[in-house]
């Protein structure tokens, strides 16, 4: 069955193993309740990098790697607790409103009595009490808390039907705060979402008229109850403006109403800038049914103890997603803590730094991610967000809420400026579109590695080793081909072409050698001393006054 734009489906009940969610249908129509690995296995996504991918060209690359923003999820603590909150807060939100025992039908009759006298606090049963609670989330932009929330909901069906009940449930309803900052706007976002769900005209019958907040949260109440809505999320918190909603104590009570009043569960989101919002409403626990708050801190470089924690794990994670001919297997110590120092562990920024890189490195030929591309993308392509980073890294609370809002706007277009570029250089030089099958362009690729750069020579002898002996191996290739283009004289290449002078490389360009060859230490170095100091902590330099001291 579908409803406006949602496919819903028919209730089909289940036993939770909690006697307190027993014979309520709105709670058992919902999934089974998840244990901690199955939380983090349906919060994955996985992005796959395989081998043969590395041989496609360039311009083929860049969509696989611009994927990464959307098709790379790891779990972390935060977003398993978030989850397993999510879950407690829409059963138990439910409770109190049991189709079955008559609880529900009494929210309802309470809240026709309230449109009827337009009085919040009017009821014809009092015996009836809200099981719901509220729940505030606050982070930075790009620290993943709206990327979370969407991929916890997916977990649920948005709309179930029951129909022995005639009744839609809606699970969960998404709006974001109104840019104009008003406590009306909320509303009328509520009955826009919910039109979207449903196929309903709520906002062309309530958000367009002349109601007053306290008439539309009275609405909202009844259309809640009616569709028996399990969490109310509430995004961008921060737009709230103290003037036009009439104050902090205003915009406190209108939430409070909500889950105490109407018995809905509401989830309060946004950043640092919020905290006016979000200290009254934590320092009121008295009258505010509160879940807690949810501080959505950045990953941290190391664990309390100083041992590696989280960070480490996902930029291991991360670091195989990298479509480049020429990487590194291993992250090294001094890219992840550049890494860190330039993104400060802000989610957002770390992938779309990654991807940012690995497109640079496309394009300008280098092919490999090193500290001095990441720290030169930063400063070319994240200059946006680099007061909020600096913010973060001063650690003060006032400067991270002043620039806690700070988004990555550009971001989009320059990925597809940097495909553009990319693309360029495709079409300027593509030689492996000459090799046929996936077995050719594997050896070009593992003798590319090798050292074997000059490519029209490289070519034309792969395709010549596979002509002359059709049925070997990648194995057995290897070493004929090799030594053909290390004896360029020999009677067996009589027919290749001559080996071209070993070209020169500059200074400038030394960044795009290998990792262990000296010039490319060298390049990695702002000075001679720090090019020495490179080279001595690298084991490649001998310690000769330690040797002489334990001479002497």
């Amino acid at each position: 069955m579908t409803f406006g734009g949602i496919e819903s489906i028919t209730a089909g009940y289940h036993d939770t193993g909690v006697e307190s969610y027993r014979g309520n249908p709105l709670i058992e129509a919902l999934p089974p309740i998840k244990s901690v690995k199955n939380i983090a296995e349906s919060l994955k996504i996985d992005a796959h990098c395989r081998p043969e991918d590395l041989l496609a060209s360039g311009h083929v690359r860049v969509h696989s790697i611009s994927r990464l923003t959307d098709e790379f999820f790891q779990p972390l603590s935060t977003h398993l607790q978030l989850e397993e909150k999510l879950s407690i807060m829409i059963r138990g939100g439910y409770v109190g409103r049991n189709p079955k025992n008559g609880s529900r039908q009494k929210h309802l009759q309470n809240g026709y009595e309230r449109l009827l006298t337009g009085d919040l606090s009017a009821f014809r049963f009092d015996e009836v009490k809200s099981t719901a609670q509220s729940m505030s989330i606050i982070g930075c932009s790009g620290s993943g808390k709206t990327t979370t929330i969407g991929r916890v909901l997916s977990g649920y069906p948005q709309v179930i039907y029951h129909p022995d009940y005639n009744l839609e449930q809606v699970v969960y309803l998404k709006v974001d705060c109104s840019f104009d900052g008003s406590l009306k706007g909320i509303c009328q976002n509520f009955f826009r979402a919910l039109d979207r769900v449903l196929n309903t005209h709520y906002e062309q019958r309530y958000g367009m008229k002349r109601h007053s907040v306290e008439n539309m949260l009275a609405i909202m109440a009844q259309i809640s109850n009616s569709h028996a809505l399990g969490v109310l999320i509430i995004d961008e918190i921060q737009h709230l403006s103290r003037s036009k909603s009439g104050g902090s104590e205003k915009m406190l009570n209108f939430f409070v109403t909500l889950v105490n009043t109407i018995g809905l569960p509401v989830v309060l989101v946004g950043t640092p800038k919020a905290k006016e919002i979000f200290e009254v409403d934590l320092r009121s626990a008295r009258r505010s049914a509160g879940f807690g708050a949810i501080f959505w801190e950045p990953m941290k470089q190391y664990q309390s103890n100083g041992r590696p924690g989280e960070w480490h794990a996902f930029t291991n994670k991360l670091w195989k997603l990298q479509w480049l001919k020429h990487r590194d297997e291993l992250l090294t110590d001094d890219i992840r803590n550049t890494w860190y120092d330039l993104s400060q562990g802000v989610l957002d920024i770390v992938v779309k730094l990654f991807v940012l890189a690995q497109l640079r490195a496309i394009a300008t030929g280098v092919e490999r991610i090193t500290s001095g591309l990441l720290r030169q993308v930063y400063q070319d392509e994240l200059g946006p967000v680099h007061p909020m980073l600096a913010a973060l890294r001063s650690n003060d609370a006032e400067k991270i809420a002043e620039y806690s809002d700070l988004r990555l706007k550009d971001t989009d277009k320059r990925l597809l400026e940097l495909q553009s570029q990319v693309d360029e250089a495709s079409i300027a030089s593509d030689e492996m579109d000459e090799l046929v099958s996936d077995d050719e362009k594997r050896l070009y690729m593992m003798l590319s590695q090798f050292g074997y750069d000059d490519s029209s020579l490289l070519l034309e002898t792969v395709k010549r080793a596979f002509k002359e002996h059709p049925d070997a191996s990648l194995q057995e290739l290897l070493p004929i081909v090799s030594s053909w283009l290390s004896s360029p004289k020999h009677d067996d290449v009589k027919a290749a072409p001559k080996k071209q002078k070993t070209k020169r490389l500059k200074k400038d360009e030394w960044h795009t050698l290998a990792t262990e060859d000296l010039r490319f230490l060298s390049s990695q170095s702002s000075s001679k001393d720090e090019a020495y100091e490179t080279l001595k902590s690298s084991g490649l330099i001998f310690p000769m006054n330690k040797w002489m001291d334990k001479v002497g």
